[in-house]
């Protein structure tokens, strides 16, 4: 459900957030007096010739070309848990053999203390990994979709530039 909703969201910043700024709608001016019925005629027969040059349809809702990084994150306060844990138990097993049931106490404490924080650094470190990853592929897909649509936008201007229009 995540993910889906995660590629949902990316889909609809590529939709209607960059490709609002960057890939805007080409200005037509039709040169040599063309009607407007002519212009719509031509407009679509860029429209269908493009789509086929470049394989990118700006009327379709862009979709991920490959599925996001996993997004299960740890707890930091599970991964100090179970370092607390496993620190203690390593902890008292040392004190035990070097000092008896009393060292195993202490060993067992400061062992759990010291597993404790390790756990925690390790699960935020993986966390921002995670993170940093989901954000890498974001960037990526959004690039990939704005030199799809530059792509066809090129094609378009170019088709309607060969059909006598001024093209901006």
């Amino acid at each position: 459900m995540k993910t889906s909703l995660l590629i949902f969201g990316l889909l609809f910043l590529l939709a209607f957030g960059a490709g609002s700024v960057i890939a805007q709608e080409p200005i037509i001016y039709p040169a040599q007096g063309q009607s407007q019925d002519q212009l719509e005629k031509d407009k679509f027969e860029c429209y269908t010739w493009a789509k086929g040059q470049t394989g990118f349809d700006p009327m379709q809702m862009p979709t991920a070309s490959s599925p996001p990084p996993s997004q299960e994150k740890k707890s930091v306060g599970g991964g100090a848990l179970k370092g607390g844990v496993l620190g203690g138990a390593g902890g008292a097993v040392l004190g035990g053999i070097v000092g008896g049931k009393k060292k195993a106490k202490k060993g067992a404490v400061i062992g759990g203390l010291a597993g404790g924080v390790f756990g925690g650094a390790r699960s935020s470190s993986q966390n921002r990994q995670a993170e940093q990853g989901r954000k890498q592929w974001e960037q990526q897909q959004a690039n990939q979709y704005m030199r799809q649509r530059n792509d066809y936008n090129r094609a378009y201007s170019a088709c309607l530039s060969g059909r006598g229009y001024t093209v901006k």
